[in-house]
């Protein structure tokens, strides 16, 4: 299944967010793979410094278990000064609809 969502990072952070995903922990994406992630990608509007995500999962139960694991709360806790978060440092989100998708 796919799965989308925006976030927001910083104007004054873009850099330093890029850079930290570049690569990201090897233990987070042990995390990801485990729980399922196929691909995950993440794109940037550098006019907005909005950021929209697109993950290919296996099962959304899975995905939402991976924010229960250690260290993707350490990867939020390292992530929040440079994006907007909620109070339990994940990034704060808006989940997207798929409108349109075409396969070969």
């Amino acid at each position: 299944m796919r799965i989308a969502f925006k976030m927001h990072v910083y104007a004054d952070r873009v850099d330093e967010y890029i850079e930290r995903h570049n690569p990201i922990w090897p233990e987070l994406d042990t995390v990801l793979k485990e729980h399922g992630v196929r691909t995950y990608s993440i794109f940037l509007d550098r006019e907005t410094n909005e950021l929209f995500a697109y993950a290919d999962i296996e099962d959304l139960d899975a995905w939402q278990r991976v924010a229960e694991t250690d260290v993707c709360r350490r990867w939020w806790k390292h992530m929040s000064p440079l994006m907007a978060t909620n109070d339990n440092d994940s990034p704060t989100t808006t989940e997207l609809e798929e409108v349109f998708h075409i396969e070969e």
